[in-house]
């Protein structure tokens, strides 16, 4: 009977130390570190000209590290350089007029359109001196010394110095009060106009160079000098130095211990000694099935969330799809 007592102690103390190791394992792998395995992603640009033409020279080889606003590659822009010569003569020919309207007549113009009329009233008081002289012999019958065609020769004479005065004074009154203001509005038109093709061209011009929008590395230079170039033909592809993240994927159960934020350490197979630090940047709010490239084959039917681990990479020591272990909640 003694037997059986302590027996059955035994076997209670057994089964509560069993209890308290697998409670105790649970609460260990509950506060353990999170691990995760995923692969380096970093965003890419393709560059392209925005105008068409022939590429001149390209001055970036793959694998090369460009800075932002480093000159990549040229188009042959002699065509437009012409017409941007062209486009300065006209507007530097629409700015003189603009300006010969604004300055308005000389006071020489008027002292001669001034001349001009004096002389036009000399010559229609002559003109009218011989009218009256011929109309007067013309209307003596008696002794007609005067013909017809001689007096209507005076009279036409006399008709063309008035209108040489009315013509003269008003060349005179316009001499004195200079251009109208549509005048002047309209040469400031053609002056805009001008203007404004001549930047456009410049405009073309400098889109005749392609520049770096960014820090990054020459990922594939796809065209070359001599070929045709369009905002629909890409020159280069560009990986961005920044930003660098860690594509990883977590399951439903360990969801909860991922927050945004979160410190993370990361490591790659290059140098497994080296953790470099991250922080979770993004968790997917929709589940999928976990991608075959992912190497935990446990996971790979299973529904899983993406995450994103930003990561600071500041000696460039991470590549576009090396893999990587990410450890939540450890920091470097």
């Amino acid at each position: 009977m003694k037997k059986i007592v302590v027996l059955a102690v035994l076997a209670a103390a057994a089964v509560s130390g069993a209890c308290w190791y697998w409670n105790q394992g649970k609460t260990s792998d509950a506060q353990a570190d999170l691990r995760l395995y995923g692969n380096v992603d970093i965003r890419q640009v393709s560059i392209a000209f925005e105008v068409p033409g022939r590429i001149k020279a390209v001055h970036a080889d793959e694998g090369q590290g460009v800075k932002r606003g480093d000159l990549l590659a040229e188009l042959d822009t002699t065509t437009l350089r012409l017409q941007a010569a062209q486009a300065r003569a006209r507007l530097e020919q629409a700015e003189q007029g603009l300006k010969k309207l604004q300055n308005g007549s000389r006071p020489e113009e008027i002292e001669q359109a001034k001349s001009m009329l004096q002389a036009a009233k000399a010559r229609e008081r002559k003109a009218s001196t011989d009218y009256d002289i011929a109309a007067k012999l013309w209307k003596n019958t008696a002794t007609r010394a005067v013909s017809t065609q001689q007096y209507e020769s005076a009279r036409n004479a006399l008709d063309a110095a008035k209108a040489e005065v009315t013509a003269a004074e008003q060349t005179y009154r316009l001499a004195r009060i200079g251009p109208r203001a549509e005048d002047i509005g309209a040469a400031a038109g053609l002056r805009d106009e001008a203007l404004a093709n001549l930047r456009l061209l410049e405009h073309q011009i400098e889109l005749g160079s392609l520049r770096s929008p960014q820090d990054g590395i020459v990922r594939t230079r796809l065209l070359e000098a001599g070929d045709m170039a369009s905002s629909t033909r890409a020159v280069y592809t560009l990986a961005l130095m920044t930003p660098k993240w860690v594509r990883v994927y977590v399951s439903e159960p360990s969801l909860g211990r991922v927050k945004p934020g979160m410190k993370a350490a990361v490591y790659t197979d290059t140098d497994p000694g080296r953790a470099i630090a991250g922080s979770v940047g993004y968790i997917s709010s929709v589940a999928e099935f976990t991608p075959k490239s992912v190497q935990t084959e446990e996971l790979r039917t299973s529904l899983v969330y993406e995450v994103r681990v930003l990561v600071e990479d500041p000696s460039d020591a991470l590549r576009l799809g090396q893999p990587a272990t990410v450890v939540l909640g450890r920091t470097p």
